[in-house]
């Protein structure tokens, strides 16, 4: 029974799982064989009818001719047993003829498939080196040298159309990159500038003595609706920040990173009995200095922030197998298995919970997916039975 999906069988073929230049050498070498083959018994059965018929009829004549000149031919013998005679010993003239025909015609042949098939990988390499040069640029390119090109020269072939499209691809994906850069340039102050006049303005009118209570109240929902706000599009700019190529790969510890980050929310912690547990032994990771100290800080955020009261965090980290790996669990609200997965998707929490947005913006976890992809490692989260979650980051290890 083949597997669903589309030409799945392909794949599992050893002739799919052949290179395309091994493919092109076997099938220059199997056309070349089937091509020999058939001019070898070709060239078999037309020897073979010739020296069936003309031989034969040849050396007929012959008998018959000298029978009838030689003194005596009363006592010779009848000429249909020489005749017999003639053509059996031609018979088997003719069959060592051929057998040592095709000898030597296979021997030659196998020789020349030799050849045949060497200098059909020779010339399938040269045919396929324009894609071999289109497939190490397309793998050495990336979000910082975009502005390569392949610039393959040569006849307007299939080749030269394939790069040449390849490179207006290019060119179509630097202008993305760049109007994406430009874009998160500029909403980083269009849009924090506001935020941060509104928030001045704010504070100094409850600053202000003259304020009435009402003035006052109103001016604090209008700062926490404004911090949030803030929130929401740091969140947002970081997400897209995230997404795009590293430009900085330094060697991290973890527990420092972790500890650091377990300071700075010290004081949400204080708001409410929490208890955390940590284990923090040395974990080595590549990445972005700022991204992963980002990552680790949502994190924790999240495990704090979605919590119970007299709640526990757990925060294990350690290294395996080429990984640097973070765990955080929490205790909290029962969160059931298959609303896991989109926790990572943005502005979704917990049971599609959008209404209470004062606890957070629903971007955590999305960032937290975002790093970890930029950075090739892996992020998964279960539910915990006894409610919670538990979400485990797997980051590069530097090379030993």
């Amino acid at each position: 029974m083949r597997p669903s999906g589309p030409f799945p069988w392909r794949r599992l073929s050893p002739w799919h799982r052949l290179g395309l230049r091994a493919r092109l050498t076997l099938l220059y070498g199997g056309l070349f064989f089937t091509a020999g083959s058939l001019l070898l018994w070709s060239t078999y059965l037309l020897s073979a009818r010739a020296l069936s018929e003309q031989f034969a009829a040849g050396a007929t004549k012959v008998v018959k001719g000298k029978s009838a000149l030689l003194p005596g031919a009363a006592s010779q013998p009848p000429v249909d047993v020489v005749f017999h005679q003639v053509q059996v010993d031609v018979r088997q003239r003719g069959e060592s003829v051929l057998e040592e025909m095709l000898g030597f015609s296979v021997v030659i042949m196998v020789l020349l498939g030799a050849v045949a098939i060497l200098l059909g990988h020779l010339v399938a390499g040269r045919a396929l080196r324009p894609l071999d040069h289109l497939t190490q640029t397309a793998r050495r390119l990336s979000e910082s040298n975009l502005h390569e090109r392949i610039a393959l020269q040569g006849p307007p072939d299939e080749v030269k159309r394939l790069a040449d499209t390849f490179d207006a691809m290019l060119d179509r994906l630097h202008r993305v990159f760049d109007g994406q850069r430009r874009f998160i340039a500029n909403a980083s102050h269009e849009l924090r500038t506001p935020l941060a006049i509104n928030r001045t303005v704010l504070e100094v009118s409850l600053e202000e003595p003259t304020a009435s209570p009402d003035l006052k109240t109103l001016a604090r929902a209008l700062l926490g609706t404004n911090a949030r706000y803030e929130r929401l599009i740091e969140g947002l700019l970081l997400l897209a920040q995230s997404e795009q190529e590293l430009d900085t790969r330094k060697t991290i510890n973890l527990a420092q990173v972790t500890r650091a980050v377990l300071e700075q929310l010290t004081p949400e912690r204080r708001k409410r009995p929490i208890t955390i547990h940590h284990d923090l032994p040395p974990a080595l990771a590549t990445g972005d200095p700022l991204l992963l100290e980002r990552c680790v800080f949502n994190l924790i955020e999240n495990a704090l922030k979605y919590n119970v009261r007299d709640g526990q965090v757990w925060i294990r980290l350690h290294q395996q197998d080429g990984w640097a790996v973070i765990e955080v669990a929490n205790t909290g609200s029962a969160i059931a298995p298959y609303d896991v997965d989109d926790l990572f998707q943005p502005f979704r929490r917990a049971h599609g919970d959008r209404v209470r947005s004062a606890r957070g913006t629903g971007l955590g976890l999305s960032i937290v997916r975002a790093i970890t992809d930029a950075h090739d490692g892996t992020v998964t989260a279960r539910a915990r039975p006894e409610g919670g979650l538990t979400v485990t980051v797997r980051l590069p290890a530097p090379p030993s």
